[in-house]
């Protein structure tokens, strides 16, 4: 959970300098939290297994590339699943081809935008979590 207010907050510091409607940053830090919350799970348990019976330099190493890996893959499909949830008003009927291409380049667009516009959102913040979070799971594996 604390990683998941840790990415929401970096989201909010800097969405709150000059950005759309209240509503709008609450929603997109609320994005933020989600995700962390539930990439943090997925990232140690891959940095566990990656790090078993190496040194702390592996573990780090391992914690650093899981979490961030995981971190990016929720966010990233949670942005891009209400995305899609935003353009499918105007899409075809579902399960046709029509409908399979246009699901396809909606997520893949959606996830280009992510990683254009919204893994910006970690800096600074996000990336000291990061680098903390790495250090406390190399120090725990000792």
């Amino acid at each position: 959970m604390l990683w998941g207010i840790a990415m929401g907050a970096s989201a909010l510091t800097n969405l709150l300098a000059a950005w759309e409607t209240s509503d709008r940053i609450r929603f997109v830090a609320l994005l933020y939290v989600l995700g962390g919350m539930l990439a943090f799970p997925a990232g140690l348990t891959l940095a566990r297994l990656v790090s078993r019976g190496r040194h702390w330099e592996t573990a780090f190493a391992a914690a650093f590339v899981s979490l961030l890996a995981a971190t990016l893959a929720f966010t990233g499909g949670l942005f891009a699943l209400q995305y899609r949830s935003y353009y499918a008003e105007w899409h075809a009927p579902a399960l046709t081809l029509t409908w399979a291409f246009e699901f396809a380049f909606t997520m893949l667009t959606a996830l280009y935008q992510f990683v254009v516009l919204g893994v910006r959102l970690y800096f600074p913040l996000g990336f000291a979590a990061l680098v903390a979070a790495s250090i406390w799971f190399a120090r725990q594996r000792r």
